[in-house]
This record gives C-alpha cells, structure tokens and sequence, in this order.
C-alpha cells in the first residue's frame, strides 16, 4: 500500500535532485529518504530512480509516476484545508427545520449561510421536530432547527434560539359570536393545533387542563400555514405563533383572544450530533441565533410601536363588539 511518507521523499528527492536536500525540506536524516523511497520501489516492484546520476534522475517509469504522486500529494494537501477552516466547507449540508421557522427567519439566514459559505449546498427537509431528531439520530440530517429533548443530551451539541409567542386566534365571525357568549370560548368552537406527536399539542393539552378544559376538541393539522387557512375561514380557535401572523391580524382576518393567562412560549436549539464537525456546525448555530434574535426583535418591535388598531377578543366579559386595543399584548 502506498504510504504519502514514501510519495514525499519520492516527489522532494526527484525535485531537489539529491536525497540530502530531500531529507532537509523534509527535516528528517538521509538514510530515511533512502529507506522510505526502496520501501515505494518494493511497492511497485520498479526502479524509480537512477542514484547514479547527479543530481538523482528518475527512471522512464519513474517520470511517469512522478506526475501522479505529485497529484496524490496535492489532493492530500487540499482534503486537509478542510480541517484548517469550517470557512472552506462544501459537502451537501443536510438541514432540516420545522415549519414555523421555515415561514419566519429561515430565508434570511438561508442568504447569509450560503454568503458565509459560497460553496455550500443546502439539502433542506421541513418536518415537526420528533421525526428531525429521529432522522439525526439515525444520520440522515446534519443540523436541526428544531426543539430539543428527544435526544440524549450526552450525544448531542446545541445553541439555544429565541422563542416564539403563542397565542389562541379567530376569524371575525367567531370574535363576534365570542364577545357576546363570552363564557363559550372553550366549549363551542374546537381548538386547531400542530399534529399531536408535536409538542406545541402538548403544552396546548395541559394549558386546557390548566384552564378546566378536560377533553378539548382539537383538530390536528401537520402545516402550519393550514391551521392559520382553517382559522381565517372559521373552523376553529388556532393556537399560533403570534409573528407569523401578525399580518392577518393585523388586516383583521384574526382576532387574538386575551387569555386568562398565556399561551407558553414555544422553545427551539439549533440542534447537531457532538461527532459532527464541531467547528462549522457551531458557527451554523450561532449564525441562526444571529436571525433568530433579530427576527424577535424586530417582530416584538413591530407589535408594540407600530400605531394601529389591534384586534382583540376578552371572552372573560361580554361585550356587542370585540375588544380593542392599541397595544396588542396580554
């Protein structure tokens, strides 16, 4: 098998033209040039080299082989680039996010990725966090934007991402319905929310039960922007992200109702196995964090200084008309 300690010698001994100079580029003592080249020539099974001659001359074969040890040495030097710099990284990068974010800050930090790293290919999966961390496990993903805690933790390396505010939205037909039967929150429309093996179902499960709410009726959707569809067209209370649609509210397509207490926040990491390239894979992490927290600043910004009417629904006194509120925070 040949050994690039062998092609080395060869390749300097050839250059140089003496194995004495060889050995000094190589900072090793002459007798080792000679050894490691008769192990190459054992190899195979050819002279390379006239020693005769001075300077050193290779054979015919050697001249032809010559031409490809210098290629070996030059693609060994460019593979270890790699390791010098996460700068330089071009495999495909195997991303997966869940959809909430691939509707809010994703593109921005998809446009500095690839700025950062413009040799990168993104192969992307969007997909609710139990089956992200499913495919990491079992290496079909490289990093997730994704919740956190289906993985051991002593497997897995993470940067924490700004949450997300929840809140319980309907259309303009039920915030009519609900100002006047304002007792019927819970009790008269079903609740939409993310499929059931997502956590944004549990924690909406146990903010019911919180609530006295035992056996809500909640349709399960795996999109989210079907659950905002089926809540602007009336079929239920969704419980949404508040920035992701804040424009609909915004338009008066939704109205938020003013919970008794909120919603918990939904929490994400930007998620990699410990194995995986530690040094990219934390400058990808801090870089999502990066447009993350600008996305929640600039959101949160947007809701509390922006001048208009927010559209609001208090179900825990009736009113002939919904609530309103110039500042549309609980």
């Amino acid at each position: 098998m040949l050994d690039f300690k062998e092609l080395d010698a060869f390749v300097w001994a050839v250059k140089l033209g003496s194995f004495r100079k060889a050995a000094v580029r190589l900072h090793i003592t002459q007798p080792s040039i000679s050894e490691r080249i008769s192990r190459l020539e054992s190899t195979v099974g050819e002279l390379l080299l006239e020693r005769s001659a001075r300077p050193i001359q290779p054979t015919m074969r050697g001249r032809e082989f010559f031409l490809h040890a210098e290629r070996m040495l030059a693609q060994r030097d460019e593979a270890l680039k790699l390791f010098d710099s996460e700068e330089d990284f071009s495999a495909p990068l195997r991303l997966g996010t869940i959809e909430t974010i691939a509707h809010s800050w994703f593109p921005t930090f998809m446009q500095r990725l690839t700025e950062r790293y413009p040799r990168l290919i993104i192969e992307l999966t969007v997909d609710y966090s139990p089956a992200l961390n499913e495919r990491l496990n079992s290496n079909e993903l490289d990093i997730l934007l994704a919740m956190n805690g289906y993985l051991p933790s002593e497997q897995i390396d993470h940067e924490t991402l700004s949450p997300y505010e929840m809140g319980m939205f309907v259309s303009p037909r039920h915030a009519q319905m609900l100002s006047k039967r304002p007792d019927a929150w819970h009790s008269t429309l079903p609740f939409i929310s993310f499929g059931k093996l997502a956590r944004p179902y549990e924690e909406l499960v146990r903010y019911l039960a919180d609530q006295g709410v035992q056996q809500p009726r909640i349709h399960s959707v795996s999109t989210l922007m079907t659950i905002v569809r089926l809540t602007t067209e009336g079929l239920g209370i969704g419980a949404l992200p508040v920035a992701t649609v804040l424009d609909e509210w915004r338009r008066g397509e939704l109205y938020r109702l003013a919970l008794p207490t909120p919603l918990p926040a939904m929490h994400y990491d930007v998620i990699w196995r410990s194995a995986n390239h530690p040094r990219f894979c934390r400058g990808v992490g801090r870089l999502a964090q990066e447009c993350a927290l600008e996305y929640a600043a600039e959101k949160h910004t947007e809701i509390t200084n922006t001048c208009f009417t927010g559209r609001w629904v208090t179900p825990s006194a009736a009113s002939s008309t919904p609530v309103q509120h110039l500042h549309p925070y609980e």
